[in-house]
């Protein structure tokens, strides 16, 4: 099941200032099957230049606007609008690919070069100064070029458009060398470049005032770079291409309004990608029957599916039934071989059983999700609640301090960290974890209070 993670992230969403938005007002949106799928996606890719897969990550925001970037580190940030877009599996690989280019190229994002707030780099056209102006920010646009900027403007650009093509032949080579068709990068900087024409943006004005080249010059320079290898006439990969379809209907019947949802994927559709859709329409829309109705249809067409599996256990137990959804999920988290995310659906039911004899196997799955996924602070919740009712009050205040210092929420995990060491045995691996978390947060504490007095 996708699940949104309020976590604040150092960057924003678009390289262009007029357009950016703190992406701590953003939601990740995590879903163990979606993961999966940009995992495979992207492994070849991130081999092919030279980078460890262990250490790359393929991350959802929930954004609807076209957009993907990075902001540092190896972290390829895609908005769920640029999948709700993608005709195919392979366009996001295109996608994925460029993004790719800036992090095995170093490329910096514009707050390292001395420009305020957190940017990252941004694979969108969008437009600064002139452009500005023609999307309807005028002033902002007029301010960009007012007299005695230009000349760093320019610079800024030409900086920013560099590390753009050089990002778009990077990721054509990647593509090449793991044996991708660049057909879906191509496909794909044609939407981009039907977005400029519908924000009046013509080819033949020049790149001069843009972040990066149009579009139509990035299609001209990649188009003899893609077509001239042996992988231009690959077919897809048909397994990536059935899971993309299902992945794109989940987060469409998750993000999108439902009506629109069942308009895209009406009940004549009695496709798999269909069935998904509807049931997170129908679910988080208010219609149990519904759901549980696209649920089974699912569940009768792959009965072992442990993503369908997961999904019949959330809208089962959401359904004021957790009892009922512990077989499907019990299942489901077997049949992904523990994975995280479908784990921790599995031990919220098991605590939302309020069976006490559920505690000890909620607290075993638990424990195991948290020590496989060091980023999900429902997990923690979920622990920490075992711990409550187990009548264990440090460990419940060391799951605090976990969750809080995912969260930022540096206080709490000040407060909840001392509270669990002072009742753990002292030089145990939990006692050692507390502390450790104490430490960093007495640091940041005290950061905070630096910044508070300037």
């Amino acid at each position: 099941m996708i699940q949104p993670l309020r976590r604040g992230i150092a960057a924003l969403a678009a390289v262009a200032l007029l357009a950016a938005q703190p992406a701590s007002a953003q939601s990740i949106l995590r879903d163990a099957e979606t993961e999966a799928l940009l995992a495979d996606m992207s492994r070849d890719i991130v081999t092919a230049a030279g980078l460890n897969p262990k250490n790359v990550q393929v991350v959802v925001i929930n954004d609807k606007s076209i957009n993907a970037f990075v902001a540092g580190g190896q972290i390829v940030y895609i908005h769920s609008g640029l999948i709700d877009a993608a005709s195919n599996a392979n366009e996001v690989q295109g996608v994925i690919a460029h993004e790719v280019g800036h992090i095995a190229n170093g490329h910096i994002p514009l707050q390292s070069q001395g420009y305020s707030g957190a940017m990252g780099i941004s694979l969108v056209s969008l437009l600064l100064g002139v452009a500005a102006m023609a999307a309807g920010a005028g002033e902002a646009g007029a301010g960009i070029l007012a007299a005695g900027q230009r000349a760093a403007l320019g610079k800024l650009l030409a900086f920013t458009r560099v590390q753009e093509s050089s990002a778009d032949a990077a990721g054509a080579r990647y593509l090449s060398t793991a044996g991708i068709t660049g057909k879906g990068m191509l496909s794909f900087f044609k939407k981009l470049q039907n977005m400029e024409f519908r924000y009046g943006i013509t080819q033949s004005e020049g790149s001069y005032d843009r972040t990066h080249p149009l579009s139509g010059e990035r299609m001209a320079a990649l188009d003899a770079v893609t077509r001239g290898v042996p992988s231009w006439n690959k077919p897809s990969n048909a397994d990536i291409e059935a899971r993309f379809q299902r992945v794109q209907a989940k987060l469409r019947g998750y993000v999108n309004d439902p009506k629109e949802t069942l308009v895209k994927y009406p009940l004549s559709d009695q496709s798999v990608p269909a069935h998904y859709a509807r049931a997170y329409a129908y679910h988080l829309s208010g219609y149990p029957d519904q759901a549980a109705a696209e649920s089974a249809a699912l569940i009768k067409a792959l009965p072992h599916d442990p993503y369908i599996l997961e999904l019949r256990g959330q809208i089962v137990m959401e359904g004021g039934d957790p009892k009922a959804a512990l077989a499907p999920l019990r299942e489901a988290t077997a049949a992904s071989r523990n994975a995280p995310l479908i784990a921790t659906t599995f031990g919220h039911a098991l605590v939302a059983t309020d069976d006490p004899a559920n505690l000890d196997e909620a607290e075993k799955v638990l424990r195991t999700a948290v020590q496989r996924d060091g980023q999900n602070p429902w997990a923690w919740t979920q622990l920490g609640t075992v711990y409550e009712r187990k009548g264990d009050a440090a460990r419940t205040a060391l799951a605090t301090a976990e969750r809080a210092n995912l969260m930022g929420d540096t206080r709490t995990a000040l407060v909840s960290s001392r509270a669990a060491m002072a009742g753990l045995p002292k030089g145990t691996a939990d006692w050692i974890r507390a502390q450790d978390i104490l430490m960093v947060s007495q640091t940041a504490w005290e950061d905070e209070r630096k910044d508070r007095r300037r």
